[in-house]
């Protein structure tokens, strides 16, 4: 049985070879911050936000997918982790854009450039998730 190599730092679940708390861990009353602490904040903050991605909206889907929350907390998270997965979706679409727009020469400058959403960039940015889409069938 092979071990690893000893770095010469004892290590221990959940500390990162130290028993020192990093300056961000430390509040400014000079207690420490756990793991608990920062999700409960997390969960106080979200109390107050608006997500983009009304409630009502994702608990449809929630329901629908057989997932019931109570605390309308958790479905702010959800909301708020969709919409980030379709900001990065919908960002990295816009790298594809611009990739493909480079090597054309246009007249236009600066601010008045403006971008389509097509599915021949959007196609790559969703691979790059995991979802695989496809063209529909085109019948004249």
């Amino acid at each position: 049985m092979a071990t690893a190599p000893s770095s010469g730092t004892s290590s221990s679940a959940g500390t990162s070879g130290s028993s020192t708390p990093t300056p961000k861990d430390v509040l400014t009353n000079g207690d420490v911050k756990t793991a608990g602490d920062s999700l409960e904040d997390l969960l106080n903050q979200i109390e107050d936000y608006a997500p983009t991605i009304p409630d009502a909206v994702t608990s449809f889907y929630l329901n629908r997918a057989g997932f019931e929350a109570s605390d309308p907390r958790v479905t702010r998270v959800i909301s708020l982790a969709a919409q980030k997965f379709i900001s990065d979706i919908a960002n990295d679409a816009l790298q594809h854009c611009k990739m493909r727009g480079s090597g054309q020469s246009s007249k236009k400058v600066g601010k008045d450039k403006r971008y389509t959403l097509t599915m021949e960039d959007l196609t790559p940015a969703l691979t790059e998730h995991g979802i695989n889409v496809k063209k529909p069938y085109y019948f004249t």
